[in-house]
């Protein structure tokens, strides 16, 4: 499989330009889409899954144009929006069973066959005869990822996938993900939780303000980062002055004060010791430095 994105672009009626000469290239496996809220993340989700046009440019979906072969590609695609939303009077196995009918599955023994194997793959085969309104949070995304992959879909789309869910969740959400991706399918994960990125990701690409900003692998994001980072033991009044300078990371209270970590080319004047970048740190580092500096020369 492989998605094409040519110069995509996509303005709203109120002005708002969402997309801005977005280009991008997407095969088989796991890729991340990263950036702040507003970034234009979801709106090039909503034109991948055939759900808005856009106002120009082109989506190639093996060679098919998204335009004129909308159908098809449709066949193709499981969608998890941001805002999943189902039938409150339908119990899990009711919901999904119901999905499968829309997702194309027509015979009633293949279709039984499927959702019972899917509750399985999710971890709600347990809760197959609860009302699915009334799921836990962690629960229900797996309810929406099921529902999203009853028909087999060659290509899948995942919208913040991981927001509002507990540490425990989060991972065994990110799991599920990681095994469906070892099949031959695309698996698009739009976030702002840098973690759900790198724990699961070998490509993707960071949107800032409608426009690409990177695209490539994660590690390349961190090697950009390597020398940056600073673990620094600042006092209470240190500390005040580090927030005021620096973008932190992450801060600890410390038996004399407190254990920061910080984005900078340097700490002049403070006890700092440069550590190994992670993709949270390399992210950071990406939008105060490297955006800046080409901001700066252009």
């Amino acid at each position: 499989m492989n998605i094409e994105i040519r110069d995509l672009n996509k303005t709203y009626p109120n002005g708002n330009h969402a997309l801005k000469e977005v280009s991008l290239e997407i095969g088989n496996g796991m890729f991340g889409l990263l950036g702040p809220n507003g970034a234009g993340k979801s709106s090039l989700m909503r034109i991948l899954v055939t759900l808005m046009k856009p106002s120009k440019g082109q989506v190639l979906v093996n060679g098919l144009d998204l335009q004129k072969h909308r159908r098809e590609i449709r066949q193709m695609l499981g969608y998890l929006p941001q805002d999943f939303r189902f039938f409150a009077k339908l119990t899990t196995w009711e919901f999904l069973d119901y999905s499968a009918r829309l997702a194309g599955i027509s015979q009633r023994k293949a279709r039984l066959g499927a959702v019972e194997q899917m509750l399985e793959e999710v971890g709600l085969y347990e809760a197959r005869n609860r009302m699915a309104n009334k799921l836990s949070g962690g629960m229900k995304r797996r309810l929406g990822i099921a529902q999203a992959l009853i028909g087999e879909p060659k290509i899948i789309v995942v919208d913040e996938p991981t927001t509002g869910l507990d540490p425990e969740e989060r991972i065994r959400f990110r799991n599920l993900l990681s095994s469906i991706s070892e099949r031959e399918v695309i698996i698009i994960l739009s976030t702002h939780i840098v973690g759900d990125i790198s724990s699961t990701c070998t490509d993707m690409a960071l949107l800032n303000s409608g426009s690409l900003a990177y695209h490539g692998a994660p590690d390349k994001l961190i090697e950009m980062a390597r020398g940056n980072v600073w673990q620094i033991s600042a006092t209470e009044t240190e500390y005040q002055e580090i927030q005021e300078k620096y973008p932190i990371i992450s801060s600890i209270p410390a038996e004399s004060g407190w254990e920061v970590q910080v984005v900078a080319r340097d700490v002049n004047g403070y006890a700092g010791e440069q550590i190994e970048p992670n993709l949270e740190h390399a992210y950071v580092n990406f939008m105060e430095h490297e955006l800046n500096q080409r901001w700066h020369e252009e």
